[in-house]
């Protein structure tokens, strides 16, 4: 997925960078230049809520949005109060994603 994605927003004139774990990206160095995020919340270690938090305490209010094949409420719940561009459920519809990448280009 992570692969995938990344050659469709390149495709759609992102620069993009791929991370297998919410560590990965902390330790790469990039938080502070990065314009947004389009993150899991289920990922192995720190997932990205979790991440979202982090960046939040340290002062980053990079945009994010969020995705996710293990929908419930209570995530969807958490995800939302630690603010978020969009919430989607896997599999989503590519015009989700630019919608989203839209309204995050907008805020």
């Amino acid at each position: 997925m992570r692969k995938s994605l990344g050659r469709l927003l390149q495709a759609l004139g992102y620069a993009t960078n791929g991370f297998a774990s919410a560590e990965a990206f902390l330790q790469s160095g990039i938080a502070d230049s990065a314009i947004g995020l389009v993150l899991d919340v289920h990922l192995p270690g720190m997932s990205g809520i979790e991440l979202r938090r982090h960046l939040l305490a340290v002062g980053s209010n990079l945009p994010v949005v969020f995705m996710t094949a293990f929908d419930d409420e209570a995530t969807r719940a958490e995800a939302l109060a630690v603010g978020c561009v969009d919430y989607l459920q896997k599999p989503f519809e590519t015009s989700r994603l630019t919608d989203a990448l839209q309204r995050r280009k907008e805020s």
